[in-house]
């Protein structure tokens, strides 16, 4: 069968060919540029705890090399602090929300690339331009152009191309949304801050200078990351204007200015846009091509690589048994409704976050209010910023008993608790997503101190072996001590993408054998992808 055919080896591009490749699919990345990322200090990116843990599981060696966690999240109101909140940067501390890792952009696409070159699935190409594509019952055609015009047949296609998507423009998807929503002076130093390992939130400084916020991120080796909020129009930023914003908040931060050294510079604009289709036949959007976003500390490039852990394991599924049109609809009805509300819970936020005062600032508790908004959004937490729960998938079944798992029901991100394989080897839960299978756990206390012999034929584990050889998709059987509100022999379904599928109280084959024909979409349809947006964007 043919390879899958990624457009574009920015850092989505280049986690989704990887994400294939883990699952047995072979992909072709065509890069238009010529292989090599410029080093851009001021460009970084806030990966959440689930994508920073795909980019290891992908073998991106940079997410630890080059990559800081922060040790605490400080908020201030002019002179006052809000806010100072210890974050968890181990996996089992429980001191508070997990640290966010913050990373240059060109460090984590150069770790992916790094890893994709050496990869046996991955071929890279670059220097290849796109401007042709076909598609037919048994495949896609796309051409690019010189220097050596070429035709390249592939099994699908995806559109990982950025905001301008050539993929996007050729299958005729509008992508509506709004200009310049938020506009952000920015500049990478290397200093020394008081606030060494935490991320900074201060909203407006009393400096005439600082604006309505400033933010203050950490990178390693002495490196931050400095961000002051524009207006939304006007204010040309010269360097002169730059530096003397860098000497203002460092004096006002340090009571004088310490010594730094400059590294980068620039004005980062951002838009909310979202594609009206993420699939056409066998075509489909991911990352920036598909959506853009990222006003009041929300992360584009989370949003991109969450596409790519939902779409590679259903592209993989198809590309190895066939899949149904439920199965790859499922992500435009997912992914496109996921982000949907992040856009919609950031708009309806903006003009309370950035009204510029009024009645608002005077109710008691409103700066708290905003401040907590803020801080949800910059850690991942919240409306603005929590992992999506696909709740209404058409993946997701309808629960047919009382629920037995209390905290959170079918479509939420599972816990990242301990397992042991019925082989004896031990690992977190999320080391074993992303393998094209899904996961059957089993609730057992006690296994983590019985000896395997012994639990592995006892109780209910032959029967529920039994019953999981019997799927009609592939799934591995992994055990845990315990799983947040779960009673002992609770069985959880998780999907490859680490969603949860569903949860039973004790072994019920015929419930989970149905539960995981829902998750597949069902049965293959037998003439191949069509999909329920085959036609240009006519809206």
């Amino acid at each position: 069968m043919d390879p899958v055919i990624v457009v574009g080896a920015g850092p989505v591009g280049l986690a989704l060919s990887l994400a294939l490749a883990a699952q047995g699919v072979p992909s072709v990345v065509l890069d238009e540029g010529n292989g090599k990322d410029e080093p851009r200090p001021a460009r970084t990116v806030v990966l959440r705890p689930d994508t920073a843990a795909l980019m290891e599981r992908l073998g991106c060696d940079t997410v630890h090399d080059e990559g800081a966690r922060w040790t605490g999240w400080r908020s201030m109101l002019r002179k006052q602090d809000l806010r100072q909140l210890p974050l968890d940067d181990t996996e089992d501390d429980g001191r508070g929300p997990a640290a966010p890792l913050h990373i240059p952009q060109h460090s984590l696409a150069r770790g992916l690339r790094d890893a994709a070159r050496e990869h046996r699935l991955v071929r890279l190409v670059t220097d290849s331009r796109l401007d042709s594509l076909e598609q037919d019952a048994g495949g896609v055609g796309v051409h690019t152009r010189a220097p050596s015009p070429t035709w390249w047949r592939g099994s699908y296609v995806v559109g990982c191309d950025g905001a301008r998507s050539t993929v996007r423009k050729l299958l005729g998807i509008r992508f509506p949304g709004r200009t310049a929503v938020e506009r952000h002076a920015v500049a990478a130093l290397r200093t020394e801050l008081p606030w060494s390992g935490e991320a900074l939130l201060h909203r407006r400084p009393p400096w005439s200078s600082g604006g309505a916020e400033i933010t203050a991120r950490p990178l390693p080796d002495g490196v931050w990351r400095l961000d002051w909020l524009l207006p939304p129009r006007g204010e040309l930023v010269t360097p002169e204007a730059l530096v003397a914003r860098i000497r203002d908040t460092l004096t006002g931060w340090c009571g004088q200015a310490p010594p730094y050294e400059l590294l980068d510079t620039g004005v980062h604009t951002l838009h909310h846009r979202l594609a009206r289709r993420w699939r056409v036949d066998r075509a489909f959007l991911a990352g920036d091509a598909a959506h853009l976003m990222g006003a009041v500390g929300t992360q584009g490039l989370d949003e991109g690589l969450r596409d790519v852990d939902n779409l590679a394991w259903k592209l993989a599924q198809a590309w190895h048994h066939g899949a149904s049109e439920t199965l790859l609809d499922s992500y435009q009805a997912e992914r496109r409704t996921a982000v949907a509300a992040r856009l919609r819970a950031a708009d309806q936020s903006l003009p309370i976050l950035r009204s510029g005062g009024g009645l608002r600032m005077y109710l008691p508790g409103s700066a708290r209010g905003h401040d907590a908004m803020l801080t949800d959004a910059h850690l991942g937490q919240g409306a603005l910023g929590a992992p999506p729960v696909y709740a209404h998938s058409p993946l997701t079944p309808v629960p047919t008993g009382p629920p037995a798992l209390t905290g959170a029901g079918p479509g939420s991100p599972v816990a990242d608790v301990r397992v042991t394989a019925p082989d004896g080897t031990s690992a977190r839960l999320w080391d074993r997503l992303g393998q094209g299978r899904l996961l059957v756990v089993l609730v057992a206390p006690g296994t983590g101190v019985w000896d395997r012999r012994h639990w592995v034929g006892a109780g209910v584990m032959p029967r529920l072996a039994t019953a999981v050889s019997g799927l009609p998709v592939q799934a591995e059987l992994l055990v845990t001590e315990s799983y947040p509100g779960a009673s002992a022999h609770t069985v959880l379904l998780v999907r490859p993408d680490g969603h949860l599928v569903a949860a039973f109280a004790g072994v019920r084959p015929t419930e989970l054998h149905a539960a995981a024909d829902t998750a597949r979409g069902g049965a293959q349809t037998a003439e191949g992808p069509k999909g329920s947006d085959r036609t240009a964007d006519t809206d």
